[in-house]
């Protein structure tokens, strides 16, 4: 306790700052709620609840304002931002929409205050690394910057630079969120099914990842590897030796961004071919590789003669395991041969333990599948078919794992890129060959073979420990050991609150005695200096007294 006291007070002053950028924007409801503007303003921080002239930004609607406050608030707000848009199952299309807006773009930081920072990473000045550089970088984000160059054999590279002094603030938003997901689960009972505490431990371990620019170029490296046979596209090259946590150096691409669509027209490209293309190198990634870059949009592709493909910005990525690409094959399955029970499995799969109405799951199931009746793979939209299964998961109040939000996502934006590139494009066109593919790979001898190995030893595993755990059990009976724990949210807050006001009793009554019992100490001559101790530890615990239920507000 007394520690959180002091992680708050040490964070009051971009706690003030986030609570007035609220308000500005018409959020002061959602502050209130969350307790922040009663502990600032004990705090002596007065926030101005009535003296902003909102009226302007009060006629915006509410995705545009939030998307507005959350630019403001910088770049750990900017990338909750960027990864709330990616939750379809819990966020509506226009709040998806507006947050797609947000950009990273800030003006960038003069390379002075970088230099100091490249030269202590790798022990050498620039000019040594590089036989010219560009200090004027030509992009510029909220995490890094970047900068052209070239290396004394002549090759074309860019250096992406971490912009300095980004780990306090953002170390100091990760509290002041993970204080915030607390609250909300304790106090908001049906905030609980969305596990807020889960996803900011989800989004502190991305914007972690994100930070460290050398888990970008393991990124790149793992797919050059895995994608070196397919001869049209293209991956850049990382240069090791200048890598480091807060820089990496790879290989510039030129081409043309696909963002240029007329230019990419008017350069002579097969833009039909060029989507196919695109719809098979992520198709590869998810469900051959089950490793696919999460961020897609047309700034992170570029197109290069030939008609190849090159790709860049390797922050994203994400993972599928072996059985998640099954289960999306099952749902493509059920979807296609209308097995209502099949697809209700896989979503149930999908959200764990939620309490689920499954009664109005079903009715919703089957609405869904009535829609998609009598359809071949190669006729369905991917896109509107995972925007409908995203609105039926929300409708029910159903959360879907992190890995899956991604994937939602980037296929979602892939064949809006291909429908750019050739209006007749279908990613199910696409899609096909690659699900014909799992699967058969689902039943070659070797896959059979596998699993039931595999099914073999988790049978002799179980029943080879029967007999120990029968004996453990039987022991804990005798001795009347036998527990059984129960997760009550609501108890296990209760009992918090016992605990923190057995805490402050507890204090008060040493605080009490210290006090009682240094008074008759001051009267003993020679231990007066013994008294005046006691008389600072009593101080020191009221003052924590005093803090925790200040903070507390009760």
């Amino acid at each position: 306790m007394l520690w959180e006291t002091f992680s708050v007070v040490r964070d009051l002053p971009r706690l003030h700052e986030i609570a007035s950028v609220m308000i500005r924007y018409g959020w002061g409801d959602f502050v209130r709620v969350l307790g922040m503007g009663s502990l600032l303003e004990r705090a002596g921080r007065v926030l101005r609840w009535n003296t902003v002239d909102t009226s302007e930004i009060d006629a915006l609607d509410a995705p545009v304002r939030f998307r507005m406050a959350l630019q403001d608030l910088g770049p750990t707000f900017i990338k909750l931002g960027q990864l709330l848009a990616t939750r379809v199952d819990l966020m509506p299309p226009a709040w998806i929409i507006e947050l797609e807006k947000l950009q990273s773009h800030v003006p960038p930081v003069p390379f002075e205050a970088v230099e100091a920072d490249v030269i202590q990473q790798l022990g050498r000045p620039v000019e040594d690394m590089f036989a010219s550089f560009e200090r004027e970088p030509f992009a510029a984000a909220s995490i890094a910057q970047v900068h052209r160059a070239v290396l004394h054999d002549g090759t074309r590279v860019v250096v992406k630079l971490r912009r300095p002094g980004l780990d306090r603030k953002i170390d100091a938003d990760l509290r002041i969120l993970q204080h915030m997901a607390k609250l909300l689960e304790h106090e908001f009972p049906d905030a609980r099914r969305y596990q807020p505490l889960v996803m900011v431990g989800y989004f502190r371990r991305a914007l972690r990842r994100e930070l460290d620019l050398m888990v970008e170029a393991h990124h790149i490296e793992r797919f050059r590897t895995q994608l070196a046979d397919m001869e049209f596209l293209h991956i850049p090259q990382v240069y090791w030796e200048f890598c480091s946590p807060a820089m990496n150096v790879q290989e510039e691409l030129a081409g043309v961004p696909a963002t240029e669509i007329a230019a990419v027209r008017a350069a002579g490209f097969d833009t039909a071919l060029l989507a196919r293309r695109g719809a098979d190198i992520m198709l590869r990634m998810i469900l051959l590789n089950g490793y696919f870059h999460a961020d897609p949009h047309p700034g992170n592709v570029i197109y290069l003669p030939e008609n190849r493909i090159g790709l860049i910005d390797f922050g994203m990525v994400g993972h599928l395991t072996e059985f998640r690409r099954q289960q999306l094959v099952s749902m493509l399955d059920a979807l296609v041969h209308n097995h209502e029970e099949d697809l209700m499995q896989v979503l149930l799969d999908w959200t764990g333990d939620v309490d689920v109405n499954e009664s109005r799951l079903a009715h919703d199931v089957a609405d869904l599948l009535a829609t998609y009746d009598n359809l071949q793979l190669k006729d369905v939209r991917v896109g509107a078919l995972l925007n409908d299964i995203a609105s039926l998961i929300r409708d029910n109040g159903l959360v879907l794992p992190a890995d899956l939000t991604l994937l939602f996502k980037a296929l979602i934006t892939l064949e809006g890129l291909g429908q750019q590139l050739d209006p007749e494009f279908r990613l199910s066109d696409q899609l096909s060959p690659f699900v014909a593919q799992v699967v058969a790979d689902r039943f070659t001898p070797e896959a059979l073979m596998e699993r039931t190995r595999k099914s073999l030893r988790e049978a002799l595993g179980v029943v080879a420990g029967l007999p120990r755990d029968m004996a453990r059990l039987m022991r804990e009976v005798r001795r009347g050991r036998l527990r059984i724990d129960l997760d009550l949210k609501r108890l296990d807050s209760f009992g918090q609150q016992l605990d923190r006001a057995s805490n402050r009793i507890t204090m008060g009554i040493i605080t009490a005695s210290l006090v009682i019992g240094s008074s008759i100490v001051m009267t003993v001559p020679g231990w007066r200096f013994m008294g005046f101790i006691g008389f600072m530890l009593a101080f020191i615990n009221s003052l924590w007294v005093i803090l925790s239920i200040w903070r507390s507000g009760n």
